[in-house]
């Protein structure tokens, strides 16, 4: 237990500088170790990741893996994270700012990501500057990334080296399913459960509005008395775009701000196979050998043709 909750200090230390010192990515409350401290498995019984549960938007992603990859070969597998980079997200301190990328790979037991002595020159080039790392010591076949500047990061790469069947009596020559995930933004809700300011604030009752005032932070106090004379008062955090006013009749949970949430959470699943060499030197002489019987068989029949015609000629 004690090193399970080191490892994860150390993972949050290691995110936050990656953050700080390589992207500068401000107000970011999308830190996997969020999930990493309330999750000891990100991938629920039903198939729902963990991220899905803070960020509550729907949007797609894509996942990019090779169809087949052999003991000990080190392949990418990539999470592309669209959005249109010129929208902006509300920063928790209520100002704009530019939406960062996170992503989770859940790879079959045995994979893991790659030593940097494995990877390519290339890769490590796509990756600069870019933190991957297990989700924890149980499970490092699970790799998370982010949160990174998403401007420059919507296609996420995971290098991964496949086991290797012979020196792990666990691991068969199969086919795996592999499960990713994919964010833009911040959440709309803390792991605590409260909401972030990435929301749509309703009305607490319904009444009249008789007040609306701002405060130096930017933060709106909204005071609705309803037909009984109860009077009450609620905060729409600063950066919130209002769409009522002072005298307006509004109904209980009527929408106070417009919906400030331009990101969300999309996950996808895939298939690898771990192909085993012999299979296909197998294939290979089959079909080497296919070849050289049909090459026979032609010469064969042009030999009959030739004997054939020299006998009618005679």
């Amino acid at each position: 237990m004690a090193t399970n909750k080191f490892f994860k200090s150390l993972l949050f230390a290691l995110t936050i500088a990656v953050n700080l010192f390589g992207f500068c990515v401000q107000d970011s409350l999308a830190y996997p170790v969020f999930a990493q401290q309330s999750y000891s498995n990100p991938r629920a019984a039903n198939g729902k990741l963990a991220c899905a549960n803070c960020h509550l938007n729907q949007r797609a992603i894509e996942i990019e893996a090779p169809q087949a990859v052999l003991p000990n070969s080190v392949f990418e597998v990539e999470i592309k994270v669209p959005y249109d980079t010129n929208k902006q997200q509300i920063g928790a301190n209520g100002k704009k700012a530019d939406l960062n990328v996170g992503g989770i790979l859940i790879l079959p037991k045995g994979f893991k990501l790659a030593a940097k002595n494995q990877i390519s020159n290339e890769i490590k080039e796509k990756n600069k500057g870019v933190f991957i790392s297990p989700y924890s010591t149980e499970f490092d076949n699970i790799l998370v990334v982010g949160p990174i500047a998403g401007k420059t990061h919507q296609e996420l790469i995971f290098p991964v080296v496949a086991p290797d069947p012979e020196k792990n009596s666990d691991i068969k020559y199969l086919t795996y399913p592999i499960h990713a995930g994919g964010n833009r933004g911040r959440g709309q809700v803390y792991p605590t459960g409260e909401k972030s300011n990435l929301n749509v604030f309703g009305a607490t009752q319904a009444g009249q509005i008789t007040e609306v005032v701002k405060s130096e932070k930017g933060d709106s106090n909204i005071t609705i008395i309803n037909s009984n004379g109860t009077k009450t008062s609620q905060l729409v955090p600063a950066g919130l775009t209002l769409i009522v006013k002072q005298g307006d009749i509004v109904k209980a949970d009527q929408p106070l701000n417009s919906d400030p949430n331009v990101g969300g959470f999309g996950q996808e699943d895939s298939e690898i196979v771990l192909q085993n060499p012999i299979r296909i030197f197998g294939y290979l002489a089959f079909c080497l050998v296919s070849l050289l019987t049909q090459l026979m068989l032609v010469l064969k029949k042009k030999q009959f043709e030739k004997v054939q015609a020299a006998e009618l000629n005679f």
